[in-house]
């Protein structure tokens, strides 16, 4: 027995008519009737009883009847299923993160996302982290990359991605040492030492938050913006700057860098992205989230 079958029989069931039911599948009544008797044998039982002029169900054929539509409309909740599957997404996302972040998550990401749905465009922005959350809260963007606030906006979800520590950083030139006051580590004089730190955003804020409680006025060379920028003014011996990690880690200025042993710690970055939760409603944005937790 087939689908065709089921179609077959539920029509005649119906009808309860040998012509109507061939005229509708585009088969002879004879090959209806081939179709029936074989449909019996298979099945053991008499499913119609018919004469000269009438066509009626047995017993059998009521519950045969009866589990032709539930099979049938199984049958269709599936196919409908498959279809909805491979529906092919149109339209576009826009994304925004660090450059960093770009080359450290996105590309598996991209990678398999864009082999699923190779009709979505997809727009990536790249800048300074800080204004990451705003630009997704303002609706410039669908989904950014940034580290975790101690306060998420309510209107928004979180999926994270990785945990990086926010380190010091210094030169690891000896002449450039000197010159900003970190040749003994193990007492550094903070007031004089030259800070570059970011201009605003959780790693100035944390930054802020650590020297205040060391009661510690920080010599401020420069404010930037963007991570990388403090790893690169670091590297040419500016000064001392505070950075995830992860940042240090995907850098080519990596090997001009020393991270120092500094205590207590900064509160390490919960990186991940974040989007409006009425976003998950769009079925690009929902898919692309999907995506996320399948790496």
């Amino acid at each position: 027995m087939d689908i065709k079958t089921f179609k077959i029989f539920l029509h005649l069931s119906e009808s309860l008519h040998f012509s109507r039911t061939s005229d509708a599948f585009h088969i002879s009544p004879s090959t209806l009737s081939r179709h029936i008797k074989q449909l019996e044998e298979d099945l053991g039982y008499c499913l119609l009883t018919r004469d000269n002029r009438s066509v009626s169900l047995t017993r059998e054929g009521q519950v045969f009847q009866s589990y032709c539509r539930e099979s049938l409309a199984h049958w269709q909740v599936f196919k409908r299923s498959l279809d909805d599957q491979n529906a092919q997404l149109t339209g576009e996302i826009s994304l925004y993160c660090s450059v960093t972040a770009s080359y450290s998550f996105l590309y598996d990401i991209l990678s398999q996302f864009r082999g699923l749905h190779p009709k979505i465009e997809m727009k990536l922005h790249t800048g300074d982290p800080a204004p990451a959350l705003s630009r997704v809260l303002e609706k410039h963007e669908d989904i950014a990359i940034a580290a975790r606030p101690s306060n998420v906006p309510a209107n928004l979800v979180f999926k994270r991605i990785a945990i990086s520590p926010l380190v010091f950083i210094a030169p690891n030139d000896a002449l450039a040492n000197n010159v900003i006051g970190v040749s003994n580590k193990l007492d550094l004089q903070w007031d004089k030492i030259p800070m570059i730190l970011s201009e605003e955003g959780l790693a100035r804020s944390r930054s802020d938050q650590w020297f205040k409680q060391k009661g510690i006025k920080p010599n401020i060379y420069a404010q930037v913006s963007g991570n990388e920028a403090i790893v690169s003014m670091v590297s040419l011996g500016f000064g001392i700057g505070i950075v995830p990690k992860i940042v240090l880690d995907n850098s080519p200025l990596a090997s001009k860098i020393t991270i120092l042993d500094i205590q207590p710690e900064l509160d390490a970055f919960d990186v991940g992205f974040f989007t409006l939760k009425k976003s998950l409603n769009n079925p690009i944005v929902n898919a692309f989230w999907k995506q996320i937790g399948v790496r």
